[in-house]
């Protein structure tokens, strides 16, 4: 089993906080039961650097587990942002120190 990161990007435009709003995203997080590493939390201030592409905006993230990247991306197609004009990026987490032994000292 692999950890991968979603993170969401909403549309510009996008407004949260209404009841269907949260329904939505409870559903996904539901439907993404024991996968669920860490929920996350939803991004309120935002600043960019470079391009990050136009019409959306960092909108949050969560890190989950899957199998492989392509049972991480069946996971995300639930995102409630896919059907609002935003997406969802997957990117699986790489251990930089897997190698290196603790020095004792």
């Amino acid at each position: 089993m692999s950890t991968f990161v979603l993170t969401y990007r909403a549309p510009k435009n996008y407004e949260p906080g209404s009841a269907q709003t949260i329904e939505a995203w409870n559903a996904y997080f539901d439907g993404l039961g024991t996968h669920i590493v860490d929920r996350g939390n939803p991004v309120f201030s935002r600043a960019t650097l470079g391009d990050c592409g136009a019409g959306t905006v960092l909108g949050g993230y969560s890190i989950i587990d899957a199998d492989d990247l392509e049972a991480a991306l069946v996971l995300a197609k639930g995102c409630p942002f896919l059907g609002d004009g935003g997406g969802v990026e997957v990117g699986q987490l790489t251990i930089l120190n897997a190698g290196i032994t603790q020095i004792a000292g």
